[in-house]
């Protein structure tokens, strides 16, 4: 806390930050703290038993994936049957209809989805235009930065995206000399997030978390992994503990709290084909 001894003792280090109500609103803003016994075995036999004793109503979830690369099928189903209801989801979007976290929407459990992106699941667009889905439209750039900051600790950041349109809505301005010859430039404030679970899906780990994705399906899983409490993973392989190069982890183990290995249907969203020969 050297960097703040300027502040008066127990100040919050963003206290000086207009319109950061430090009590409501950054609730959640504290970096993964759950502690595991290094010697703790993190693999579980399914999903649901992954899940055993972390799913509450009203909930916040970080969802790695994007459309339907490299997403949590076995979790997401899961978490279906488990009848948890009024979530919030942190995602890029939400599947497809009847898939991935569209099978969440049909079953009415999601309250609240913070997005990027509506199309290619009309049930998603279907709920939020008659006003039964709330939506929190994030720049798709900004929302793994959000989830990155919240898996490093930061509860805030300013970035110029969305100055001047309705993303920048009710949020703190702020300018900063970045333009040429030191010119004052417009950002706004953009806020971590900090879930309660993440649920995410890697390529292959060992036992103790460390994870590698498979090319596009890393996409946001990394960051959706790093700003959960607690993150449960679900992988094609599990590969005994120091077989991986630890030069191609992408993911450290640190990040991942427990582990099911699985079989994945890996639905293709848009399939184009050439005509046969």
């Amino acid at each position: 806390m050297a960097l703040f001894s300027h502040l008066a003792p127990h100040a919050h280090p963003l206290s000086h930050v207009q319109n950061i109500d430090s009590t409501p609103q950054l609730r959640h803003c504290q970096p993964n703290t759950m502690k595991e016994d290094p010697k703790m075995n993190k693999v579980y036999g399914s999903a649901t038993d992954a899940l055993d004793g972390l799913l509450t109503d009203g909930m916040l979830i970080a969802a790695g994936g994007f459309g339907l690369c490299g997403i949590p099928e076995l979790l997401i189903d899961a978490i279906v049957d488990s009848g948890v209801k009024e979530l919030t989801v942190a995602s890029n979007n939400a599947g497809v209809d009847s898939f991935g976290l569209g099978k969440l929407l049909d079953t009415r459990q999601i309250r609240k989805m913070m997005s990027s992106y509506v199309g290619e699941n009309a049930e998603f667009m279907r709920q939020y235009l008659s006003g039964e889905l709330e939506l929190e439209f994030n720049p798709q750039g900004t929302l793994a930065e959000r989830m990155r900051s919240g898996g490093h600790g930061i509860p805030a950041f300013y970035t110029k995206t969305g100055v001047g349109t309705v993303i920048a809505d009710g949020k703190e301005h702020k300018d900063f000399p970045t333009g040429p010859n030191g010119q004052p430039e417009t950002y706004i404030m953009e806020e971590g997030i900090f879930a309660d679970i993440a649920i995410v899906k890697a390529w292959k780990a060992d036992e103790t978390g460390n994870a590698v994705f498979r090319k596009t399906a890393r996409n946001f899983n990394p960051p959706a992994a790093m700003c959960g409490k607690v993150c449960i993973m679900e992988v094609e392989e599990i590969v005994p503990t120091g077989s991986l190069d630890p030069d191609k982890i992408h993911l450290p183990g640190i990040y991942v709290h427990r582990l099911i290995q699985g079989d994945h249907e890996k639905r293709i969203e848009q399939r184009t084909t050439r005509p046969a020969a």
